[in-house]
């Protein structure tokens, strides 16, 4: 069952994961009745995760088998919830590229947000465009997600760019990407270009490159301001483990400057 599970995970294509994926969570919850870890998306607890990643990069205990979060959605999720007027503000103004499945619903119904999504072929996106060239008008969003998307494209500056472009002045964004806190500089080498390659160097067979510790100098480059979220800083030891955090991960949140202040 393990080796099915992995197997399907790294060979199908995304579009059609997604979509197996809302039939795979209708019965995985019930093989991992516990209380060991938490899931702060859904509030559901399990005896623990499921496993996930590449063969490069895969990790233990680390998906939730009923709204398939993996670390870096639940530390938004906390970040927004802790940190953030997300939830409370009168209105907001969202442009989500590559939905997460497991924000997209909630998201969908929170009746303070006009919520807009993108991708270039996602099943559940509003709109389906090549980001480095987006289709929107300048200065409409307050709030822009767009995760694990920096590593696959072209040339990440320029859709950092169209990002900025289409928020407001004061908005602010939320940009994940793998990171290998162990480099300092981003490694990038177009002559890598075989699946298992790029798997090998790049953690997975579509991506062009790997992000160093230099990763919000690319954001900066882009016109942003960008502000940390250091998870030791927030949560104790236990808590890393309960919701099976990135011990050492930082999320960066992008400010566009208000140029009226």
């Amino acid at each position: 069952m393990k080796t099915l599970y992995k197997f399907l995970l790294n060979k199908l294509p995304r579009p059609l994961l997604i979509r197996l994926s809302y039939v795979f969570r209708i019965f995985a919850p019930m093989l991992y009745k516990g209380n060991k870890v938490e899931c702060p998306v859904c509030e559901r607890k399990f005896s623990k995760f499921l496993s996930y990643g590449s063969k490069v990069a895969h990790r233990e205990n680390v998906l939730c088998p009923y709204d398939l979060t993996l670390e870096r959605h639940r530390l938004m999720w906390l970040y927004l919830k802790n940190e953030s007027d997300f939830f409370t503000a009168e209105k907001l103004n969202v442009l989500h590229i590559a939905p997460e499945q497991c924000f997209h619903g909630k998201f969908k119904s929170q009746k303070n947000l006009n919520y807009l999504t993108g991708d270039l072929e996602s099943p559940i996106a509003d709109l389906h465009f090549d980001l480095h060239h987006i289709p929107l008008e300048e200065n409409r969003f307050n709030v822009v997600f767009c995760n694990h998307v920096m590593e696959h494209v072209d040339d990440p500056i320029q859709c950092m760019k169209e990002l900025f472009r289409v928020m407001k002045p004061g908005g602010w964004a939320i940009m994940q990407v793998p990171q290998d806190m162990s480099r300092e500089i981003t490694y990038e080498d177009a002559s890598i270009t075989t699946p298992e390659d790029r798997e090998k160097h790049f953690w997975q067979k579509d991506h062009v490159r790997l992000f160093g510790r230099d990763y919000p100098q690319w954001l900066e480059k882009a016109g942003f301001n960008v502000e940390f979220y250091d998870v030791t800083k927030k949560f104790d030891t236990e808590t890393i483990e309960r919701f099976r955090l990135i011990k050492d991960e930082l999320l960066y949140i992008a400010k566009k400057p208000n140029f009226n202040d």
